[in-house]
């Protein structure tokens, strides 16, 4: 992949402008908070001060293609994600097409237009977009910003899965219960409801009685130089933490994990009515140097390269994007993967 010249953020600093620098904008018209008032405003808050081409995405995937052309351009010093998760996770996959370069390829910038917004506000910025567009600018002023690793899901050789092509997410996968969950909530919005967090509590005890698998998990996971750890009923693969927020109180799955290691794993087995309440509430009171236990808790810190096996197709989610059965999935966790502004 060619590698285009970095922006040079020092000469932004000292003639006080950032009227040099060309930006593309990435917009979900569909994004939950965002009102299409309050877009234009953003867009005319940025487009005042840099040279700024906004695109509003019109199907899946459009957020991906306009993230890899921004990457091939020679032009393009930075690409703002105005939008939720899913958004920011396609900006993601186009500007790392063709790998990790984080001081050639343009920058990321996130405007949290989501319901959740874990990502952005896992960087530190607030989770109102008006807000995050001026600490955004300001970070961009001052040349303020980060490398953050990143995690890359895959088919795993020699099983069903290995035609699966990598795929790259920012805070968090799921394998089993939790991705389940992902599934349900996906399609009761495509009924036409209204992601909230009461929506994802109903439909995660719905996933509760309905899976066959939580009392004897089907969960295996495979890493170089150790022990499987077999019968898990789900598996959360974190990138950073918080895990994921209900309102504003932050869940911490794996409280360790951070931007600046690989992965982090939690694994739960026997999923039993008591044994999910219990699991339930010291998610809900987590901290971050204290996340869940017990016997049946298997958690692993900065993991480079593992893998997870099921004796059946189980649903699987990368960062709240539902993306049907898998069997078997191989994590990379990267390093330095890509240069963010905060």
């Amino acid at each position: 992949m060619r590698a285009p010249l970095a922006p040079d953020w020092a000469v932004y600093r000292v003639v006080g402008t950032l009227a040099a620098m060309r930006a593309l904008l990435v917009v979900n018209p569909a994004a939950t908070t965002t009102s299409a008032r309050t877009r234009d405003v953003l867009i005319h808050a940025l487009a005042s001060e840099m040279k700024l081409e906004a695109v509003t995405t019109e199907y899946r995937g459009h957020a991906r293609d306009l993230g890899r052309r921004a990457a091939d351009s020679d032009d393009i010093d930075l690409v703002v994600a105005l939008g939720g998760d899913g958004t920011v996770n396609e900006v993601v996959n186009g500007l790392l097409h063709g790998g990790p370069d984080p001081d050639g390829l343009p920058r990321l910038a996130v405007v949290p237009g989501g319901s959740t917004n874990v990502f952005a506000r896992a960087l530190g910025l607030p989770n109102d977009a008006v807000e995050a567009t001026g600490a955004i600018l300001d970070a961009l002023e001052t040349g303020s910003g980060r490398t953050v690793g990143l995690g890359i899901a895959a088919g795993t050789p020699d099983t069903p899965d290995e035609g699966v092509p990598p795929r790259w997410f920012t805070f968090c996968a799921g394998f089993g219960f939790d991705a389940g969950v992902v599934g349900r909530v996906e399609q009761q919005r495509e009924r036409g409801r209204i992601s909230t967090h009461s929506l994802y509590i109903r439909q995660a005890a719905r996933q509760f009685l309905a899976d066959p698998h939580r009392r004897s998990g089907a969960i295996t996971l495979e890493r170089p130089g150790a022990d499987p750890v077999r019968e898990l009923a789900l598996a959360i693969v974190c990138n950073t933490s918080p895990w994921t927020y209900l309102g504003n109180r932050p869940v911490y799955a794996t409280p360790a994990a951070s931007f600046d290691s690989a992965l982090d794993v939690l694994g739960l087995g026997r999923l039993s009515t008591a044994a999910l309440a219990r699991y339930a509430t010291q998610l809900l009171t987590s901290t971050p140097d204290r996340g869940p236990r017990g016997k049946h808790v298997a958690s692993f810190h900065d993991l480079t390269d593992f893998t997870l096996h099921s004796k059946v197709a189980l649903p699987f989610q990368m960062d709240g994007d539902h993306l049907g059965l898998r069997s078997s999935v191989t994590f990379t966790g990267v390093r330095r993967a890509l240069r963010v502004i905060v």
